[in-house]
């Protein structure tokens, strides 16, 4: 053989040990983001879930007004002005709950980018 064909099965075999080695690297790196993604992600969800608002509030005003129309009869329907679907939510609760679902999009998005990855 002489130095050309040398030369190549060389590059050859060490462009293939480290291609090996590079994949191995990336194929556990995105393991990793999968699991972070993964658990960030559960406990992000609840905490959204623990910031939403309590639909027993609601549902406990609107049966004091049934039971104020039991009591006092049809004749004096209560004032229902006060009831809302709108609870009035505080700005900050808005912004936090804006920060925690795009937290949460994100976190869904680099899930779907290391499986992709994985995939690849």
């Amino acid at each position: 053989k002489d130095d050309g064909s040398k030369f190549w099965a060389t590059y050859k075999k060490v462009s293939t040990e480290y291609d090996n080695d590079f994949l191995a690297r990336a194929n556990d790196d995105m393991g990793i983001i999968l699991t972070f993604a993964g658990l960030f992600s559960a406990v992000n969800s609840t905490f959204i879930v623990g910031m939403q608002p309590n639909p027993g509030d609601t549902t406990n005003a609107l049966l004091l007004q049934l039971i104020q129309i039991a009591v006092n009869g049809t004749n004096s329907v209560p004032d229902i002005s006060a009831l809302s679907s709108s609870t009035g939510v505080p700005s900050s609760m808005v912004w936090m709950q804006t920060l925690a679902y795009a937290s949460l999009a994100f976190s869904v998005l680099a899930a779907f980018g290391a499986v992709l990855g994985k995939q690849w």
